[in-house]
């Protein structure tokens, strides 16, 4: 008999649907499926979908297509089957957060990022199978966009209570120990195990870096436990009413949301203390100055994946729950557009709109799951008039030739991006 070989998305769905039905069975025997040439192709395929910056090798896909996939790969391979695979050091790169602050990522090399790759697809369906319904972060078909329409639902049902959570410093915090304890809780495979603790040192003595590959899943399973008590909560709590708190997670950003009848004013400080507990015991700090308590009702706000959310009156007066770009997304993204026409100041308006176009789409596309039509209408409104200024720029004539250049000239001749519509669902 000839046992036809496995491929890797049989073998991720066989190893999900294990995990799913015995929460407690800790597998053996993945480092193999790890060292495979089809696992490590199809991370080389993530890493060259996502085309990075190169890490501190210097080393392009270019340069790595130019001389050969398979040859790398190849050496990869032998590298990991002989257990002498070292990972580079992380290339550090300073992201401005605003305020003065700055994000620190930590960018591996294509070399790495392909290893990482590889551990996460034999890894991820293991805990897919654990994480909780309230987690969305980084996740497969997930996004934060569902993210938002469970806050936006749980507020709208009369969650209107809002612990608003900001975790401090979050994925340099994260300690080795500790997430290796909850890997290998359901990982029995001494040589994955190893290689993990490889990777984790090429980023320092502690956390996870921002900019690895295996990064999200690692960080999304060291908060599996806060996850989990705050399901429990939901179903303690329930009666015959219905579920009386609500929770939901991208990553390190988490909001809870209480029934906001004073009866339940209890429930909020108990989860508030139950958080403390939990995030004590994973020794991360919450940072007190960004993290409150709001009610809805008293006209607050609270901000959660890009987007505002407070109480608002519908056309037909009652009350709703509105969930609107954060004025900090906006500005970001005007900057950006900003930069592009004052780059481009001299160039033919076909190459600005071509550069403007998919910043536009990507940033509208993300927030029209909102009440974001006044946004929309002013980001509108002011991409075409810059549109306006390059094209009286290059006739070099002041105004915005209202009278020259019409709105169908400007969106069907020129191409502007013209799709503001909402989605409701």
């Amino acid at each position: 008999m000839i046992n036809t070989p496995i491929t890797l998305h049989d073998l991720r769905e066989r190893i999900y649907i294990k995990a799913k039905a015995d929460k407690t069975w800790r597998f053996w025997g993945l480092y193999v499926h790890v060292c495979k040439l089809d696992t490590l192709f199809e991370a080389y395929l993530m890493a060259r979908k996502n085309n990075g910056a190169p890490g501190i090798d210097g080393v392009t896909f270019e340069a790595i297509e130019e001389s050969g996939v398979q040859e790398f790969l190849e050496k990869i391979h032998g590298e990991l089957v002989s257990e002498t695979y070292r990972p580079a050091p992380n290339r550090k790169k300073e992201i401005p957060k605003g305020g003065g602050k700055v994000r620190t990522l930590g960018i591996p090399c294509i070399r790495d990022r392909v290893v990482q790759g590889a551990l996460k697809l034999i890894l991820e369906p293991i805990f897919e199978a654990d994480f909780q319904e309230g987690s969305f972060g980084y996740r497969p078909e997930r996004k934060a966009q569902d993210a938002a329409r469970r806050v936006g639902g749980a507020a709208y049902c009369g969650k209107t209570q809002v612990i608003d959570v900001d975790l401090e410093s979050y994925f340099d915090n994260i300690r080795h120990d500790i997430l290796l304890q909850k890997v290998a809780a359901r990982v029995n495979d001494p040589k994955v195990m190893h290689l993990l603790k490889l990777i984790l040192k090429a980023g320092g003595k502690r956390g996870v870096p921002q900019g690895g590959v295996i990064s999200p899943l690692l960080a999304n399973l060291y908060l599996n436990e806060v996850d989990k008590m705050l399901e429990k909560a939901k179903t303690v709590t329930k009666d015959e009413r219905g579920v009386h708190i609500d929770y939901a997670r991208f990553a390190d950003d988490l909001v809870i949301l209480v029934d906001g009848h004073p009866r339940w004013q209890w429930l909020v400080e108990m989860a508030r203390k139950r958080l403390l507990e939990e995030i004590g015991r994973l020794d991360v700090r919450i940072n007190e100055q960004k993290s409150r308590i709001v009610d809805l009702w008293r006209m607050e706000s609270f901000g959660f994946v890009g987007f505002d959310f407070r109480l608002g009156r519908s056309r037909m007066r009652k009350w709703i729950v509105t969930k609107t770009p954060r004025l900090k997304s906006r500005t970001k993204l005007l900057q950006k557009l900003k930069d592009v026409f004052r780059r481009y100041k001299s160039q033919p308006i076909g190459t600005v709109i071509f550069l403007v176009n998919p910043i536009l789409r990507g940033w509208v596309n993300y927030f029209r799951v909102g009440n974001s039509s006044k946004c929309f209408r002013y980001i509108k409104d002011w991409v075409e008039q810059k549109v306006r200024r390059h094209l009286q720029y290059a006739r070099q004539k002041p105004g915005f030739g209202w009278k020259r250049w019409s709105r169908e000239f400007i969106y069907k001749y020129l191409k502007l991006y013209n799709n503001y519509r909402i989605r409701y669902c």
